[in-house]
């Protein structure tokens, strides 16, 4: 019947803020709490340093996984048993606030082995597919509420400006004309019109100019007017508050030497109020931290400045005490402490949680994760975000032809996802959780015919009528994928397509990369070229582009530069005199080009 109402009620709510929505609830709440919980509400601890009786003792707000951090039982069920259990402690409590659980699902479900994994979002910018971007988000909600949890630190709406950044493949693309165009959107599908039953409150990051930061540097800083932080950076952000997105995540970085988790302007006086952002505003894992001064310094300046829930994922603990002292001080104030709490209850009544606190058993035991038919729309995903850069008749492939293939990203399930992805600096296994390698995808290409395939990863025993080279990054996240010293082709991997080449077939490469990689030295001896970006599991979807049963639609949302010394550069510079321009992408059936700024 709940779900029933819901449904009924849904064209209504979506027209309201969350402001005067279920107030009396709330201010009914706030006034029957402590202050012990008042504090454990703002607080969020990690699952593997956090138990259910924890939840219970400090009055947690909220627990998460971060990257790779899962159940001993990873299964479906499994999930679902241990977010209850956490959910169980919450109701247990006096006044019996359930939990929000959090996760880094930000391709699909990429912490949960048998998910759909669709391509990252540099791969969905080069979709420019509105309508396809909201299904991903409606599926990826269905999956994480399949497991219980009810929020995902998703969509990433930064602009990446510098491809030396290591989260440029968490972006849409390098013109904030694509987050206009995709963001509200993907929200659309995540949230739905409720963020209740199957979908999800998501979170609009890393507020803000993370991807603008100098030399690509990650948590480094973004040195800007405010006039283009706000025409670069800020349009995301724009769409997500006019979605009514559940909560916003401020970035490490920082704005003109300014920290983002200290900055009361920007969080406070601009997005909650001048842009009117009604949810409530989530610190990322431990950033208080690069704050100036002590710990108690941290704490003081970063509540103040308007972040409402901190994840602490270890100190949670230290956190509270530490919090708690600076009320009793006058350092911070119970309207502040009580603003925030009021931020936080809206979004659980929202989200539905305060009525269906538990995993839906229906949705469990449903069989929706990882199923045929979202593998189908991520297939789709996979097909219309490859962008074909070159191609000098080689494609698209015959299927009756004898084909060659080689590279260690061919036969590897981990290299098609890169990072995020079962863990959190994603991983080299080629069997990491099902799906379809672009190996596997040839395979089903031609097995109905007369053509063959033959696999050497290393490059070794050329023969056939064409190659395909698949030339891959390794996996990386956030820091860890900053590259400062030259984005150029491994040279292992360069060795492997070097013997391809020599043999003298027909070559096509297939680049899975997270940001585009300097070719200008090498392409001459390629005979096509195809952007595959970071696609996830589906690898059929590569196969119908090149072997043609789709034609290719995918379109640049990155500046593809000539060499180091452009870098960085992004449509609008001049001078302008990249490689391959911003909106460029060509065709199999026209073998024309399509050149779109937007």
């Amino acid at each position: 019947m709940r779900k029933l109402i819901k449904s009924l009620i849904a064209a209504v709510v979506v027209a309201l803020s969350m402001t005067g929505a279920w107030a009396d609830e709330v201010d009914d709440l706030v006034a029957q709490m402590t202050l012990a919980e008042k504090i454990g509400q703002m607080t969020q601890a990690e699952r593997s340093a956090a138990t259910p009786n924890d939840v219970a003792t400090f009055f947690l707000g909220s627990i998460l996984s971060g990257g790779g951090s899962s159940p001993a039982d990873g299964s479906v069920a499994g999930w679902a048993a241990m977010h209850d259990a956490y959910q169980q402690a919450a109701l247990s409590t006096r006044l019996g606030i359930p939990i929000l659980y959090g996760i880094d699902a930000v391709h699909g479900h990429n912490n949960v082995v048998g998910a759909t994994i669709f391509p990252h979002n540099i791969g969905l910018g080069a979709t420019r597919d509105r309508e396809l971007i909201e299904e991903i988000g409606r599926i990826t909600a269905l999956e994480v509420s399949a497991t219980g949890l009810e929020w995902t630190f998703a969509p990433a709406v930064s602009v990446a400006r510098d491809q030396r950044w290591g989260r440029t493949y968490e972006s849409f693309g390098e013109d904030p004309a694509l987050q206009n165009l995709l963001t509200a959107r993907y929200l659309s599908g995540l949230q739905g019109s409720t963020m209740g039953g199957e979908h999800l409150i998501a979170c609009a990051k890393h507020y803000v100019g993370d991807g603008g930061t100098a030399n690509g540097t990650d948590q480094g800083n973004t040195i800007l007017d405010e006039t283009a932080l706000r025409q670069i950076h800020m349009q995301g952000f724009i769409q997500a508050v006019s979605q009514n997105v559940g909560t916003v995540m401020p970035s490490y970085s920082s704005w003109n030497g300014d920290k983002m988790h200290g900055n009361g302007y920007l969080i406070t006086t601009v997005l909650k109020g001048e842009l009117g952002f009604d949810g409530f505003v989530i610190s990322d894992w431990n950033a208080i931290d690069q704050l100036p001064g002590s710990y108690y310094d941290q704490v003081v300046a970063s509540v103040n400045a308007g972040i409402d829930m901190f994840m602490e994922p270890y100190r949670y603990g230290q956190f509270i005490a530490t919090l708690t002292e600076a009320v009793n001080n006058g350092d911070v104030s119970m309207n502040r402490i009580d603003d925030a709490v009021i931020r936080i209850l809206r979004v659980k009544f929202a989200s539905g949680v305060m009525d269906s606190p538990y995993a839906d058993q229906d949705l469990v035991t449903g069989g929706l994760v990882g199923s045929a038919a979202h593998r189908a729309v991520a297939r789709e995903a996979v097909r219309k975000s490859a962008v074909l850069l070159k191609n000098d008749g080689v494609l698209p492939l015959d299927k009756n032809a004898n084909i060659y293939l080689a590279g260690k990203g061919a036969d590897s399930i981990g290299y098609q996802m890169g990072g995020w992805s079962i863990g959190w600096q994603g991983t080299t296994d080629p069997n990491a959780t099902p799906g379809a390698t672009i190996r596997e995808a040839l395979e089903h290409a031609v097995a109905a015919t007369s053509g063959t395939l033959t696999y050497n990863r290393d490059g070794y025993g050329v023969s056939g009528d064409v190659a395909v080279v698949v030339v891959a990054e390794e996996p990386y996240a956030e820091f860890y994928g900053d590259n400062l010293n030259g984005l150029s082709i491994d040279p292992t991997e360069l060795d492997v397509l070097n013997r391809v080449l020599n043999a003298g077939l027909p070559t096509v490469v297939v680049m899975l990369s997270g940001r585009p990689l300097f070719v200008s030295d090498e392409i001459d001896k390629w005979d096509a070229f195809v952007a595959a970006w970071l696609p996830g599991t589906e690898g059929d979807g590569l196969a119908d582009v090149l072997f043609g049963d789709y034609d290719f639609t995918g379109k640049l949302p990155m500046t593809w530069p000539r060499d180091a010394s452009q870098v960085p550069l992004n449509v609008g510079d001049e001078p302008y005199d990249p490689l391959f321009p911003y909106g460029y992408g060509l065709r199999l059936r026209s073998g024309g080009t399509s050149f779109v700024v937007y």
